[in-house]
Order: structure tokens, then sequence, then C-alpha cells
């Protein structure tokens, strides 16, 4: 069950990093300025907790690429 939950982590970051830099989140009402990207902030981080929690992401397709090599 914790490698099943593990594998949430990724895409549910990612998903709330699009939908932070899609709606501008907290950061456009804090900022007076628009950013030319949206990636900053919040969406910055929530893109990078996607990244740091990727790992059992590559190892499921690292383990069904060496099985499909070994049939």
């Amino acid at each position: 069950m914790a490698d099943w939950l593990s594998l949430a982590a990724a895409p549910t970051f990612a998903i709330m990093a699009l939908f932070t830099a899609v709606t501008g989140g907290a950061d456009m009402i804090c900022s007076s300025a628009q950013e030319p990207l949206p990636l900053t902030g919040m969406a910055a981080m929530y893109l990078l907790m996607a990244v740091f929690h990727s790992a059992p992401w590559l190892r499921l397709v690292s383990s069904r690429r060496s099985e499909v090599g070994r049939s």
C-alpha cells in the first residue's frame, strides 16, 4: 500500500503546480505587478516537489523496461 501511495505524490504536486500557475493562486493577490512567467512562488515550489517525488515513478519505469528486455 505504501508503494502505491508514494506514486500519488508526484502527479498530485504536478497538478497543483499547473493549477496554481493557471489560476495565479495567492501570488497574484499579493503581488502588484504581473510576472512574465507564471512559475514563481508556489507554482515553482509545487513543481520542485513533483520532481523530488518522482523517484518511485522512475523505479517503476525502470523495472518495467528491464522486464520487457528479459522477454
